[in-house]
C-alpha cells in the first residue's frame, strides 16, 4: 500500500465526514464456515450503508456501487438477514478475483466511506504502520474489531474505560513483538493511573486488583494482534496445533506469574517497604525484608525479618517456601488465587505459614477458620510497626 493511496483515503473520509473502520476477520471471508462470505456490518454502523432496520424476520436488500482502490467497481449489496435464527447485515456480491476478501487479508483494515446512498469508496490497508496512521489522521481508534468515523457527532467526554483503552491502542498498534513482562506491569499501570483519578491515592489492595487486571486485559489486546495469523492459519497436524496452544500457554502463565511480581515490587517500594527481590540466598526466596544484607547478618533479630513468597496459586505451592529463607521461621506468601479450603489455611498456619491477600478477594475464603488473613495494606502497616525506624 503506498502512502498515496493512504492520503486519498484519509482525505475521502475527512471530506465525507463518515467512515466505517473494520478489521477483516475469517467469518468475512468464511473461513470459519459462516453461511454466505462478505463483509459484516456492526448493526450500529449499518445507518451509513442502508436505510433498512434490523427486523426480525424480514430478509432485504440495497444496491450499491463500490468504488475500489486499484480501480475496480463492484456492483454489491448491503443485505439484511432477519429469517430463522440469523440477525445481521452483510456487504456482498464482489465478483470472482475479487482481492480484498481473501484468508490473506485477515487482519487487514477495511474503509468504507459512504458518498451517497448507493455508493461507497472502499480501501483496506495492509500493513500496521499506515493503519495507526489512519486512525491517528481520524482521530478514532479501533478497539475490538471496528469503529466508527462520524465528523458530525457530538464529542462526549472521555470514559474511563475509553481513555484506558485508548492507552491500551496506542502501546499495542506499533509492536511487533511481545515486550517483556516489566514494560506490560508499566504500561498497564500508566493507563490505569492517567485515566482513574485518585487511583493512587486508594488502598493498595484496591490498586493491585486493578493493575492485574488492567495488565491481562492490555496482554489479550496485543496476544490477539500479534497471534492472530497464528491462530487462524491450517495447522500441519494435531502435533503441531498442540505445539503452538501450549506455546500460548506458557507465555500466559509466565506473564501472570511475573506480573504479580512487578505490581506487588511497586507498590512495596511506593510505600517505602525495605526489600530485595529474589536475593540469592537459601531457597531463593522472591521477597525478603529488609534485605539479603540483613538476613546474613546473624546478629539482626528475626524476628524483624520477613519472607514473602509471590504466588498466583498456592493451593498445592505454598510448601515451596518452608524451604526458602531457612533462618526465618515464620513465612508469608502473597496471593491471588480465588479462595482455599478451612483444611488447607489450618495446615498452612500449624506451619508458621501467613496469606497476604488482597482484600477484594477475601470474600472468596471460608469463614469461621480462625486463621487471620492479612490485606496487603495490613501487611504493610505491620512492617512498618515492626521494622526499626530509618
Amino acid at each position: 500500500m503506498s502512502s498515496t493511496i493512504l492520503g486519498i483515503v484519509i482525505a475521502d473520509a475527512i471530506q465525507h465526514g463518515k467512515a466505517l473502520l473494520k478489521f477483516i476477520s475469517p467469518n468475512d471471508v468464511g473461513t470459519t464456515g459462516s453461511h454466505q462470505t462478505g463483509y459484516y456490518l456492526p448493526k450500529k454502523a449499518a445507518y451509513l450503508f442502508t436505510s433498512f432496520p434490523p427486523e426480525k424476520g424480514q430478509n432485504n436488500d440495497h444496491p450499491v456501487s463500490i468504488n475500489w482502490q486499484d480501480g475496480r467497481v463492484t456492483e454489491s449489496m448491503v443485505k439484511w438477514y432477519g429469517k430463522g435464527t440469523r440477525s445481521e447485515y452483510r456487504i456482498t456480491r464482489f465478483g470472482r478475483d475479487f482481492p480484498f476478501l481473501t484468508s490473506d487479508c485477515i487482519g487487514d483494515l477495511l474503509i468504507l466511506v459512504p458518498h451517497d446512498e448507493n455508493t461507497i469508496h472502499g480501501y483496506t490497508l495492509d500493513r500496521d504502520e499506515e493503519i495507526g496512521e489512519f486512525q491517528a489522521a481520524l482521530g478514532v481508534d479501533v478497539l475490538g474489531t471496528w469503529a466508527l468515523y462520524d465528523a458530525s457527532a457530538v464529542p462526549v467526554p472521555e470514559t474511563e474505560e475509553i481513555c484506558i483503552n485508548r492507552h491500551y491502542s496506542e502501546f499495542s498498534r506499533v509492536l511487533t513483538d511481545f515486550p517483556g513482562t516489566s514494560q506490560f506491569s508499566e504500561q498497564a499501570r500508566l493507563a490505569i493511573v492517567e485515566c482513574i483519578p485518585g487511583i493512587s491515592e486508594q488502598k493498595s489492595d484496591m490498586q493491585l486488583t486493578r493493575y492485574l487486571e488492567s495488565e491481562y486485559a492490555l496482554f489479550r489486546i496485543v496476544e490477539r494482534q500479534l497471534c492472530q495469523n497464528e491462530i487462524t492459519r491450517l495447522f500441519k497436524d494435531v502435533d503441531d496445533f498442540i505445539k503452538t496452544a501450549a506455546s500460548l500457554m506458557n507465555r500466559r502463565k509466565s506473564r501472570a506469574g511475573r506480573s504479580l511480581e512487578n505490581h506487588v515490587e511497586f507498590i512495596l517500594r511506593k510505600n517505602s517497604i525495605p526489600f530485595d527481590m529474589r536475593p540469592d540466598i537459601d531457597g531463593r526466596p522472591d521477597i525478603v525484608i529488609p534485605g539479603k544484607a540483613q538476613y546474613d547478618d546473624s546478629s539482626y533479630p528475626v524476628s524483624k525479618l520477613f519472607i514473602v513468597g509471590i504466588k498466583t496459586t498456592c493451593k498445592d505451592r505454598w510448601r515451596q517456601v518452608l524451604n526458602e529463607a531457612k533462618r526465618i521461621p515464620n513465612k508469608h506468601i502473597l496471593t491471588t488465587q480465588a479462595g482455599i479450603s478451612t483444611n488447607q489455611l489450618k495446615e498452612m498456619h500449624k506451619s508458621k505459614v501467613s496469606l497476604i491477600v488482597p482484600k477484594p478477594l477475601q470474600k472468596q475464603y471460608p469463614e469461621g477458620s480462625g486463621i487471620k488473613i492479612l490485606s496487603l495494606d495490613g501487611f504493610i502497616q505491620f512492617i512498618h510497626q515492626t521494622l526499626p525506624k530509618a
